[in-house]
């Protein structure tokens, strides 16, 4: 018998550990469609993953901080027949005191990690909850815990991640829609590599800390299966979160801040 299409959705899946996911995604046998910027990216895991899994792969080129762009991926979620996952993963970091950064990019940041994250769950969620079945996962971070500073709009609109997902999913039970927000800590990826962290040196922080990406999205779907809404992948990151959440976590941050970016 033929085999139950399922499809997925992946923002940011040209890359880092939005590119995981879409491997193993592909490797469970789902079809794909990749939402990211760069269209030579996009066109090399396409073709990469029909030709090693041979699954569909559709491949959207948007810049979610774009309105437009942001309709226009609505417009395909809402024609996709048997869509079963959206991967919220789409994001940028900054370095820079909120009062020294471009507003631009303020706004912009607010609009990729939130306003179109709130807009496809909201487009992809009645179709979910009309079949009984779907999953969301919104890449957030261990900084959403943190109030970061130099990262002060990346750590707000992470944390709105973390809140929207949990509300979510007490909203969503007994639906069977998953809802689930993934917080990494250091991962493996080229988000350190962009023009914005420039200078930056990975060896300045522990290799403990850091993890690779595949392991953070193992967990993440290990998680989403059992169940659980909030994923902090790594056992040191755990400690780290419990820590930050003591009496020590504002010095925690500062010392953080320091390290990282002075």
């Amino acid at each position: 018998m033929p085999k139950e299409s399922k499809t997925a959705v992946v923002t940011g899946g040209s890359s880092g550990i939005g590119a995981v996911f879409a491997r193993h995604l592909a490797q469970r046998g789902y079809d794909l469609m990749l939402v990211a910027r760069r269209r030579d990216r996009l066109d090399a895991i396409a073709e990469e993953l029909a030709g090693q899994h041979r699954v569909g792969v559709e491949i959207l080129t948007a810049d979610l901080s774009e309105a437009g762009d942001v309709g226009r991926v609505q417009e395909r979620l809402e024609a996709l027949p048997a869509l079963e996952m959206l991967v919220n993963n789409a994001g940028f970091g900054t370095r820079h005191r909120f009062v020294d950064l471009d507003p631009a990019m303020h706004v912009d940041m607010v609009h990729v990690h939130v306003t179109a994250s709130v807009r496809l769950i909201r487009t992809v969620l009645p179709g979910m909850i009309e079949r009984g079945r779907g999953a969301i996962i919104n890449v957030s971070s261990l900084a959403g815990f943190i109030p970061m500073p130099k990262s002060v709009t990346y750590a707000a609109t992470k944390a709105f991640l973390i809140t929207l997902s949990e509300g979510l999913a007490k909203e969503l039970a007994g639906t069977g829609v998953r809802v689930q927000a993934l917080c990494p800590g250091f991962t493996y990826t080229e988000f350190h590599d962009a023009a914005e962290f420039e200078g930056f040196d990975r060896s300045d922080i522990s290799r403990k800390l850091w993890m690779p990406a595949d392991d953070v999205v193992s967990e993440s779907l290990a998680s989403l299966e059992a169940g659980r809404v909030v994923c902090v992948p790594g056992r040191r990151n755990r400690i780290l979160l419990a820590v930050s959440r003591s009496w020590i976590g504002p010095a925690l941050a500062r010392a953080l801040a320091r390290k990282r970016w002075e």
